[in-house]
This record gives structure tokens, sequence and C-alpha cells, in this order.
């Protein structure tokens, strides 16, 4: 039956994760959450739901994200979709961050969601059948924003991986979704969940300008309703052929549009002299 699908989610703990998992058990679908701590998990969604699996799971650790995964399994005998959620953003310029603040950026956002692909895959080859949701970022198709490199390029990262994914599991049977969520009023952007740099660099007015709207103006007046985007991908997950790209909010449409214009005007201005350097 549709609704006894079992969902993984990852990132649970808060944000469109939490929103997505309360949304799934009230509509009757088995749901694996995943949280650096289980507690955090435990704390938001109500007790005894027989349709409800808790799991403490560190993304940047194969070992353990396998052990979790092999959990749900046993507990309910097969995953059918899989939301690869867990992730943050780290505010700084390219100068700014340290090797480790860029290196922590990455283990969570790229090398986390590889770890789930990678541990979850043999499930969903072998049982011919799934949905994996890697959920990117509209910073993960335009990238110009300041004091958001990092950040963005970890995103570039999970788009472009996700695309070969979705060739390489198509083969399958299971689909495969790269989201690009625009502003949406989650908790993404408040103190504990957002970082800033260690050792800002004062010269950078841009960068700070953009940090301090995105953490005291954008910060709870994002344009967008979780509510509506757990809805969104319970929606697709229902799709006979879902979309490997998929914009989600009007702001994502709007700065995708931006882009393909302006790479599309590029590209036009200089075809001649780009396409003269064939033999």
């Amino acid at each position: 039956m549709e609704t006894k699908k079992v969902w993984l989610v990852t990132g649970a703990s808060k944000g469109l994760g939490l929103t997505l998992v309360l949304k799934l058990l009230a509509n009757n679908y088995q749901v694996a959450a995943t949280s650096r701590t289980v507690n955090a998990l435990k704390e938001k969604v109500p007790d005894h739901l027989e349709n409800f699996f808790p799991l403490e799971m560190d993304v940047t650790n194969s070992d353990n994200v396998k052990n979790a995964i092999d959990s749900v399994i046993a507990r309910f005998g097969k995953i059918d979709i899989v939301v690869n959620n867990a992730g943050f953003s780290q505010i700084g310029t390219l100068e700014e961050l340290t090797d480790e603040e860029v290196k922590n950026n990455f283990s969570v956002n790229v090398f986390g969601t590889l770890n789930v692909i990678r541990n979850v895959a043999k499930y969903l080859r072998q049982q011919r059948s799934g949905h994996i949701f890697n959920i990117a970022s509209i910073g993960g198709y335009i990238g110009s924003f300041p004091g958001f490199g990092v950040y963005c390029s970890t995103k570039f990262a999970v788009a472009g991986f996700t695309e070969a994914l979705s060739e390489e599991m198509r083969a399958f049977n299971v689909n495969t979704t790269l989201v690009y969520p625009g502003y949406f009023r989650t908790g993404f952007l408040s103190q504990g969940s957002v970082k800033t740099p260690a050792t800002p660099i004062a010269d950078y007015v841009a960068a700070r300008q953009m940090e301090k709207a995105h953490l005291n103006e954008i910060n709870g007046n994002q344009p967008n309703d979780p509510e509506k985007a757990a809805e969104v991908l319970i929606t697709l997950s229902k799709h006979d052929n879902p979309p490997v790209h998929f914009f989600m909010g009007e702001d994502a449409y709007q700065y995708a549009n931006l882009k393909i214009a302006a790479i599309q005007e590029n590209m036009e201005k200089d075809k001649a002299l780009a396409t003269s350097t064939g033999f």
C-alpha cells in the first residue's frame, strides 16, 4: 500500500526535516528519522508512535551510517524513500574560512550525503525500487552570494553527483530528485544552525552585509512555508516519473531564471570566439 512506504529522513530534528517527519507520520507512513542525538528527535515527535523509528546517526561516519541503515531494514524490512536533508551553512569569505571550517561543511553536506547514498543504494538496487531526494539549495545552482561561497560549493557538489546518481540508479527503477529550495521559514539561519567565520576580516564589507542580512533580516521572514514544502515532497514521491531537477519556491525560480538568462546571454555574446577552437 502506498501509505505504508518507508521513509528515511536525515537531519530530522529541526527545520524542513522535522516538518516532513511530522507530516509523514500524520499520514500513516513508516518513518526512520536521524539526527546527531536521538533525544533531539524524541523531544519533538509524539511518543509511542509505532511507525516512528528515531535514530542517532553521524552522517560524517560511514560505518555509523551503515549501522543505522541496517537497523532501519531490520525494523521495517525495507526503505522506499530516502531524503538526504542533513546539512548546514558555513558563512564566510574564502580568505576568512580556515581549512577546518571548510572541510567541516563539506564533511556534512557532501560526504555525509555520499555516506547515506553509498550505504542505502544496495538495498534500493536489490529491491528494484525506491526514490532518493537530495536536498541541495538554490545556492547549489547560483553561487554569487558574497560570504556564501563554501556553502554554495557544497551544494554545487551535491547537484553534480546527483545528476550522475540519477543515471546510475535508473537501471534499477530507483528515482532520484535533486531539490533546490529557496528561502524557507525554518531555523536554518538561526544561531546554533548557521556558522559564521571564527576570524572575520573587516575589509569584506559586502560579505558582512550579506551575512547581516541573512541573520537579522531574512531569518524569520523567509517567503516559503516548510509545511507546504513537506507536502510537495510527498506529492513528488507519488509521481511515476519524478523530475531529476526540482526548484522549490518562487524565489528559487527567479534566481534560476536569472542565471539561465545570464549564461545564455554570455554564450551568445562570445559564441564566435568560444567555438573557434576546433581543428
